[in-house]
């Protein structure tokens, strides 16, 4: 099949740092339960992870927020822990309580017994939806596929849920460093390959979600968490006949290894928003596009004040390309959706006053 070709594309020349007339905006989890819409298809679909595993109705939902807001990517409907599932963990949601694991990493033992699925089977399913979602974009605007970083989906495999402590994954970094880099290297292995599938199903952006790395100290940070994703961006197809794949990282609470992310050999730096982005700029240079980095909680704002928010952050990143309008994390499910309308048209029609204001 033969792509339609990109009707707009300034998401992908702001991420490769080419001229844009607008600066792209889009949002982390933009598909979610904030939209009545998706609540519907949801509850259609009976749970979180036969949402994932339907393609035709992973696509219906990575397409809603489209309808409503004039956003300039697309991002793939599906969840960082279909990586764990794969392996063997047994992935499953408590009502109320997130994403839990049957059998959680604990020894030696079970990180030799980890699977090393064949992504295009036991994740095909990921495949399909991308496959699915870029034929119903028709070109529309590029498809942003995904994954965990090997440190955080580590996190959530040796835990066996979430955390507020980290005491049994940083109790093993601690006392066992060869058994966590053991099982580092094996989930990096995995994401290398699911990321390279994603990209031949038609992804045209990749991402690497960090979401606990901000959780180490950071000599462990450069050891247990950057290492493994500055190998990832080396082993990733990105040039494809359709041009490159830029790759994007992104690390929750990860602010003060910035400059070490930019050598990491990826094209963007997502930030959160404990961060100013001109100083940001400042720090990295040209070496990096930039995105983000608004509150989320900025959202739950009347209108007027989150639009001068987002002039505050456009003014503050300056003119050029090289920035991608986004939240500092993923929107809130209580958010309402005519407050992200206002945002969008902001970003908008502000930096197309400063693109133009950068031509003349």
């Amino acid at each position: 099949m033969t792509a339609a070709p990109l009707q707009n594309d300034r998401f992908l020349r702001a991420l490769l740092k080419q001229p844009v007339d607008k600066t792209p905006v889009w949002l982390m989890r933009q598909a979610g339960r904030y939209l009545p819409e998706y609540r519907e298809t949801r509850k259609k679909a009976g749970d979180f992870l036969s949402l994932c595993k339907n393609a035709d109705l992973a696509c219906e939902v990575t397409l809603q927020p489209l309808e409503r807001f004039p956003l300039d990517a697309a991002i793939l409907f599906s969840d960082i822990l279909t990586i764990p599932d794969a392996m063997g963990l047994g992935l499953y949601f408590a009502e109320g309580e997130g994403p839990r694991f049957k059998k959680p990493i604990r020894c030696a033992k079970d990180v030799e017994q980890l699977i090393i699925p064949d992504v295009e089977v036991e994740l095909g399913y990921v495949m399909n939806a991308v496959r699915v979602i870029r034929r119903e974009l028709n070109g529309r605007v590029p498809l942003i596929g995904f994954t965990g970083s090997p440190w955080t989906l580590a996190t959530y495999m040796v835990e066996g849920r979430g955390s507020s402590t980290y005491a049994n994954v940083k109790g093993m970094m601690y006392e066992q460093p060869a058994l966590m880099h053991q099982l580092l290297k094996k989930t990096t292995d995995v994401v290398v390959d699911y990321l390279n599938a994603q990209i031949a199903a038609g992804a045209q952006t990749v991402m690497v979600f960090d979401t606990w790395g901000g959780v180490l100290t950071p000599r462990d940070y450069k050891e247990y968490s950057l290492q493994y994703m500055t190998d990832i961006v080396s082993r990733l197809n990105t040039d494809t006949p359709e041009g490159k794949v830029p790759v994007i990282l992104f690390t929750k609470g990860g602010a003060q290894w910035l400059p070490e992310m930019a050598e990491s050999g990826c094209d963007a730096l997502g930030l959160d928003w404990t961060v100013d982005i001109g100083k940001v700029r400042k720090q990295v240079g040209d070496k990096v596009a930039l995105q983000g980095n608004m509150d989320p909680c900025m959202l739950y704002a009347g209108p007027d004040r989150i639009q001068q928010e987002v002039r505050t952050i456009l003014d503050a990143y300056g003119s050029g390309s090289g920035h991608v309008f986004n939240l500092g994390h993923g929107i809130h499910p209580q958010i309402n959706p005519e407050h992200v309308a206002a945002m969008v048209e902001e970003v908008h029609r502000h930096s197309a006053k400063i693109h133009a204001k950068a031509d003349v």
